[in-house]
């Protein structure tokens, strides 16, 4: 039986769901994002006037104003949003249980079964579009093939009720005229390296040989290899109560040794940072935080704290981090590889104890700049926003854990 993947994604999310609670704003060129006041406020989404005026989400509030002097600003009301999105995702369980969020707005799902029950895997897919919209006023894309890579590209081609569909049949037709850019995970490094070998187009990248592309971009050039030519047989995963991961963590051998507590600080924030925005996107949070350190020497010791109340922030995951890297760590030594992980998961239903302890004030203002942080590196990249600490070693710290942890197609590992 040929799989049935859906891919959905809320257009403009943020900007769809102010309009929808506050239809006036559809009148208007509107973008949310951070206070006027805050001279660096970032565009978080925008609506369709907005964009006609140029308005571009990631860029700063004195950009958007100068392209749109009219342009309305909407502090970001990040509970409407999660809610608004659960909501959606419940729509998709009531027809399967295999919904993988992709990020807050986006999801996979797979249909493939459900046939059995409510009908061919397409036309339940209409049906919950069109559900999505009378029940909750919100607009959804979908992309509807027989794997998880050709869903998503589906669902971009198409915004406001756009609905794509790609099999192996068309999909040479359809997806490799398009400008490299649009492969998934095809960045702003990427692009320029494949189009300096003559591949400007998706068709261009699926007609070279795996190990070519290997060459000049690793292991990701064999997996975009992959992408292209829709070998991806990678499951729509699910995430519940039974079957939640037991820990979340990320590693990494760096490019060059760690000689002191900066170094290590430095790396230790990207990671942190991707486990962080990785809990958030599953739903979960942790309250035992564990780092693993390798030396030179190649000798191998973990550390782990338990803290009071469990977390996605990775403020607050980072502290823990030094803690035990202050705590444990000598640095007459050097260090290749560290490992951060945090486990004793629980789901994160927005429901928090207060704790007399704790800054709740100050905790959510760090849980929104991650959610900010996630919004743009989900759109642009994981480097495109930075903390100015990770500045003063490029090399050391330029490398995505996000795109290192996606799922590979299983051809990849044979």
């Amino acid at each position: 039986m040929e799989r049935v993947i859906v891919h959905s994604d809320i257009n403009h999310c943020y900007a769809q769901i102010e309009e929808m609670l506050h239809p006036e704003l559809r009148q208007v060129p509107m973008a949310v994002g951070g206070h006027e006041e805050m001279r660096h406020g970032i565009i978080l989404a925008k609506n369709d006037l907005a964009k006609a005026f140029g308005v571009k989400t990631a860029s700063t509030l004195r950009e958007a104003k100068k392209a749109c002097p009219q342009l309305v600003i909407i502090h970001p009301h990040y509970d409407d949003y999660l809610y608004y999105t659960s909501e959606v995702k419940n729509i998709y369980r009531e027809y399967t249980d295999r919904v993988e969020s992709f990020g807050l707005d986006e999801a996979w799902i797979d249909l493939t079964h459900s046939s059995q029950v409510f009908g061919d895997g397409i036309s339940v897919a209409r049906k919950i579009q069109k559900r999505v919209r009378e029940e909750l006023g919100l607009e959804v894309s979908m992309g509807v093939s027989y794997n998880k890579i050709f869903a998503k590209m589906g669902s971009d081609l198409k915004k406001k009720m756009g609905f794509s569909i790609i099999t192996q049949d068309n999909y040479q037709d359809v997806l490799w005229p398009l400008p490299i850019e649009d492969l998934f995970y095809v960045g702003y490094r990427t692009a320029p390296k494949l189009k300096a070998r003559g591949m400007s187009t998706i068709g261009d990248l699926a007609k070279k040989e795996p190990a070519y592309l290997r060459s000049f971009l690793g292991k990701m050039g064999e997996v975009l290899w992959y992408f292209a030519n829709g070998y991806d047989a990678s499951e729509v995963l699910t995430v519940s109560h039974e079957q939640q991961p037991k820990s979340v963590g990320n590693g990494i051998t760096a490019i060059m040794d760690m000689k002191n507590r900066e170094d290590m600080k430095m790396v230790f924030t990207v990671l942190v940072e991707s486990v962080a925005t990785r809990l958030k996107q599953q739903g979960l949070k942790g309250d035992v935080i564990s780092i693993a350190i390798r030396n030179t020497d190649l000798k191998y010791y973990t550390r782990q704290k338990k803290i009071e109340k469990a977390t996605n922030i990775a403020s607050e995951i980072m502290k823990v981090v030094m803690e035990l890297v202050d705590e444990h760590v000598d640095f007459h030594y050097a260090y290749r590889s560290i490992d951060v992980h945090v486990s004793h998961l629980s789901i994160d239903n927005g429901v928090e104890q207060l704790s007399f302890l704790i800054d709740e004030k100050q905790r959510e203002k760090e849980k929104k700049l991650d959610i900010v942080m996630d919004a743009i590196r989900e759109k642009y990249g994981f480097d495109k926003i930075k903390r100015m600490s990770l500045m003063a070693n490029q090399e050391l710290t330029s490398f995505d854990p996000l795109r290192d942890n996606i799922i590979h197609p299983v051809g990849y590992f044979k």
